[in-house]
């Protein structure tokens, strides 16, 4: 890969980074401002309160409601839901119009011909998607075969856009131990799609950078204000 198209991916990637992941995780936090909004337990959360914040306060109980939703696996929900746009708008050059691939690219590593689908992390796939992934990759080999395209075993694979191989979930491990499709995750993925051995930090030190830009967000003290006000209400 060169410089150019280095810089153009991580360009897009920190405008994906900023609209898609920022932006909606925001928006999520905004509609966290009713009481409504949360299954309260009467018994356990004016201890979380006093726990999180030292005291009962109707502000204090916010907090603890809102905390947990902000910093929770909620913005990897929106990570991952968002794979389509990643590959669509940060990943175009490499798209696939080969139906249940999202991408295909030459392996910078056995200068082979790939065909992967993109998974988010180390833990965003169920056994349900086992079989969905398998079927899929089934379909593709069988098109080839029709259209006298070679594709081999490990021409399917399965990209993971961060993480490490000990963090993989039994899912993931197998799809490679008893099906014998290829895992590439992390720094490994990244290596084989660009050939940059550094290309995987720096597209971390971009989504840091975007966030460092940001500046100081008054979303959190608006909706805790507003929780506070509702849960106030709701005790009245």
């Amino acid at each position: 890969m060169n410089l150019q198209k280095k810089t153009e991916i991580l360009k897009k990637a920190k405008t994906f980074f900023v609209d898609k992941i920022i932006g909606n995780h925001l928006k999520g936090i905004k509609t966290l401002t009713s009481s409504k909004n949360f299954n309260v337990n009467p018994f356990t959360q004016p201890y979380l309160a006093k726990l999180l914040c030292g005291d009962t306060s109707e502000e204090s109980i916010a907090r603890s409601l809102i905390y947990p939703r902000v910093l929770s696996t909620s913005i990897s929900g929106i990570f991952g839901s968002q794979m389509q746009t990643f590959c669509s708008e940060v990943l175009e050059g490499f798209g696939s119009t080969t139906q249940g691939i999202d991408i295909e690219f030459t392996d910078q590593t056995d200068k082979r011909k790939k065909y992967c689908q993109l998974k988010a992390g180390p833990n965003t796939i169920n056994s349900g998607d086992v079989e969905t992934i398998l079927t899929k990759f089934k379909a593709v080999k069988n098109l080839g075969r029709t259209n006298n395209v070679k594709i081999e075993q490990g021409d399917l694979v399965v990209g993971v856009l961060y993480g490490s191989d000990s963090e993989l979930s039994t899912h993931y491990k197998s799809l490679r131990t008893k099906h014998y499709i290829p895992i590439l995750i992390g720094n490994d993925f990244w290596i084989r799609l660009t050939g940059d051995k550094k290309f995987y930090f720096d597209l971390i030190n971009v989504f840091s950078e975007a966030s460092k830009e940001l500046g100081k967000s008054s979303v959190i003290e608006d909706a805790v204000a507003t929780l506070a006000q509702s849960i106030k209400n709701n005790n009245q």
